[in-house]
């Protein structure tokens, strides 16, 4: 083997093994994500019933990738999707660790679902389809909705 064939094969798998890495570290999911902190009140009193603070997927690629690159959320921790327009959507459990709740959010900021979500392992190649209609959706840590009251008809505020 020639060293010009040695020095293309090494550069072709220093190549692969740093796009995997990156890959592996979020950079080619859309990169670093933003904070915000989105707090839930009730309906009609407007009292807060919980603050979350959350990772922002705000883009196409951070949106399907979602936490599925996250061992565990902490106990206020969450990620709030945001899309372009309000419409039906249907979110689902890919490669997730841990189990979730899945709170979908209208336009104005009302919750329309929430969904209890379990860890699927997907051996079979199907996923339970999370439905609602919303502008944003926010996951949180499994039973986060039942533990702080929050329910369908209570409304949503993200800071900018």
């Amino acid at each position: 083997m020639s060293s010009r064939s040695l020095v293309a094969i090494v550069a072709v798998l220093l190549l692969t093994v740093g796009g995997v890495a990156a890959y592996d570290l979020g950079y080619l999911a859309g990169g670093e994500y933003e904070r915000t902190t989105v707090t839930v009140v009730e309906e009609g009193t407007c009292d807060t019933l919980a603050a979350v603070d959350a990772r922002v997927a705000d883009t196409f690629e951070k949106r399907y990738t979602g936490l599925s690159d996250t061992e565990s959320l902490d106990a206020d921790e969450g990620m709030l999707f945001v899309h372009d327009s309000e419409g039906q959507r249907a979110y689902v459990m890919r490669e997730m660790a841990f189990p979730i709740d899945i709170v979908f959010v209208d336009a104005n900021g009302t919750i329309t679902a929430i969904h209890h979500a379990p860890v699927e392992d997907g051996s079979d190649g199907q996923l339970t389809r999370y439905e609602g209609t919303g502008k944003y959706v926010l996951e949180v840590p499994y039973n986060y909705t039942r533990d702080n009251g929050i329910e369908v008809g209570d409304h949503v505020r993200v800071d900018e």
